[in-house]
C-alpha cells in the first residue's frame, strides 16, 4: 500500500509537469529585417535571454555590416539572407522586426504583408502621414498586425500616470510637458550607418523632432485616449550646424486640444538621455522619474510624495513578449502605445509639426475618419 501510494504521487508530480509544459506555447518565429539601426543589438543580445521568440532568420545585403554583427554577437552563418522572400522560403518566420532606416519602414511591411508576417518596427512608424495611411490599407487588405516599438513603452511609470488618470485620481488632464532626448547621437558614439541615415532628412523625416518628438506623441495620444489634437504648433533649429547641417537637432511642439494643451520637448542637446515627463490634472500631478518612480501631489495635500509604480507583467512588460502574444492572438492592440492606429495619430502630430516648424504656423488637423 505504501509503494503505490508513493507510485501515485510519482504519476500525479509526472501528470502535473506535463500539464505544465503542455500550458507553455512554443516560442514564436522571428526575423529581423535590416542592421542600419543601432539599436538592433539591444534585440540581439535579449534573445538568448528570453523564451518567448525564437531568431531563425536576419536580412541584410550589406555584407560588412553583417559581418560585424556575425562576429560581435557569434552568430551563425546560416542565420543571413540577402532578401525577406529568401529568409521566408527558407526559415518560414512569423514576424518580422524592421531594423532599417525609419524611410524603409514603408517597403518592409509592405514586403512582410505580402507573407502575411506580423511586423514590428522601432519608432517612429514612418516618414509621414501619407505614408502611414498606406501602411494601414496594407494591414488592413492582408489583414495583418503593424506594430511600433518604444523603450518607453515599456516603462511602468508612464503605465502608472494612465491608471492615474483613467482612475480619475489626478482629474480632468489639462497640460502634460514631455522630455526626450540625450546628447545627440554622434556625441553618444552611435554606430557609423545609423548616424547617417538618423541625419538624413529623406531617411528620417527630420532630426530630432521626429526621433524623439515621436515619444511625447506617442505618450500623449495614449493619456488621451486617441484623441487627435486641434492643432500642432512648432518650432525646430540646429544649434549645432556643424555636426547636424541637414536637420534640427532641437524642437519644441505645442499640442493643443479642447481642453488641454501638451509640450513636447525633443532635443540632440540635452547634458543627459531624459524621458520624463510631468503629467497635470485638475485633481493633482503626477511626474515620472525614470522608468519605474513617479512624484505625486493630490489637491488638500501640502506635500508630494514618491511612489514606486506598479511593475508591468506580461506580456505588457517587454516588447518580445507582447509581439509573441500579439503573433498568438493573444492580444489584438488597439489604442495602446504600440497599436497602428496610436501610431498612425502620432504620424499626424509630427508631420503637422514639421509643416509648422518650417512654415512657422500653426497647422490645424482633424480626426482621420
Amino acid at each position: 500500500m505504501q509503494i503505490f501510494s508513493r507510485l501515485s504521487a510519482l504519476f500525479a508530480c509526472a501528470a502535473l509537469s506535463t500539464i505544465g509544459f503542455a500550458q507553455s506555447p512554443a516560442p514564436i518565429r522571428v526575423a529581423i529585417v535590416g542592421l542600419e539601426h543601432g539599436h538592433v543589438a539591444g534585440f540581439l543580445h535579449q534573445f538568448p535571454l528570453q523564451h518567448d521568440a525564437d531568431l531563425v532568420a536576419i536580412v541584410d545585403p550589406d555584407k560588412a555590416l553583417v559581418a560585424r554583427y556575425q562576429q560581435q554577437f557569434h552568430l551563425d552563418s546560416k542565420l543571413f539572407y540577402n532578401t525577406l522572400d529568401e529568409a521566408v522560403a527558407a526559415t518560414h518566420p512569423q514576424a518580422v522586426l524592421g531594423y532599417t532606416s525609419v524611410g524603409e519602414h514603408r517597403h518592409v511591411i509592405e514586403e512582410a504583408a505580402q507573407h502575411g508576417l506580423t511586423v514590428m518596427v522601432e519608432k517612429p512608424l514612418t516618414l509621414s502621414l501619407a505614408d502611414a495611411l498606406a501602411i494601414q490599407r496594407t494591414a488592413e487588405k492582408y489583414h495583418i498586425q503593424v506594430l511600433v516599438n518604444y523603450e518607453t513603452t515599456w516603462y511602468a511609470s508612464n503605465r502608472a500616470v494612465f491608471d492615474e488618470i483613467s482612475s480619475g485620481k489626478l482629474g480632468d488632464l489639462r497640460k502634460a510637458v514631455i522630455h526626450d532626448g540625450h546628447e545627440g547621437p554622434k556625441e553618444i558614439g552611435i554606430q557609423p550607418e545609423f548616424l547617417k541615415w538618423l541625419t538624413d532628412p529623406a531617411q528620417n523625416g527630420a532630426g530630432a523632432l521626429y526621433d524623439f518628438g515621436c515619444y511625447g506623441a506617442d505618450l500623449m495620444t495614449w493619456w488621451m485616449h486617441g484623441e487627435t489634437p486641434l492643432s500642432v504648433t512648432a518650432v525646430a533649429q540646429t544649434d549645432k550646424p556643424e555636426t547636424y547641417p541637414r536637420v534640427d537637432d532641437d524642437a519644441t511642439i505645442i499640442l493643443q486640444y479642447p481642453h488641454a494643451q501638451a509640450v513636447l520637448m525633443p532635443s540632440w542637446n540635452w547634458p543627459f538621455s531624459r524621458k520624463d515627463s510631468e503629467v497635470y490634472g485638475t485633481r493633482g500631478y503626477a511626474i515620472t522619474v525614470g522608468p519605474d518612480q513617479l512624484r505625486v501631489r493630490y489637491t488638500g495635500e501640502e506635500q508630494e510624495q514618491n511612489i514606486s509604480a506598479a511593475p508591468l507583467t506580461p506580456p505588457q512588460d517587454t516588447s518580445l513578449h507582447y509581439l509573441a502574444a500579439v503573433v498568438r492572438g493573444e492580444l489584438r492592440p488597439q489604442g495602446d502605445l504600440t497599436s497602428l492606429n496610436t501610431n498612425v495619430i502620432v504620424m499626424q502630430i509630427l508631420d503637422a509639426a514639421r509643416e509648422s516648424a518650417r512654415t512657422g504656423r500653426t497647422v490645424r488637423i482633424t480626426p482621420l475618419k
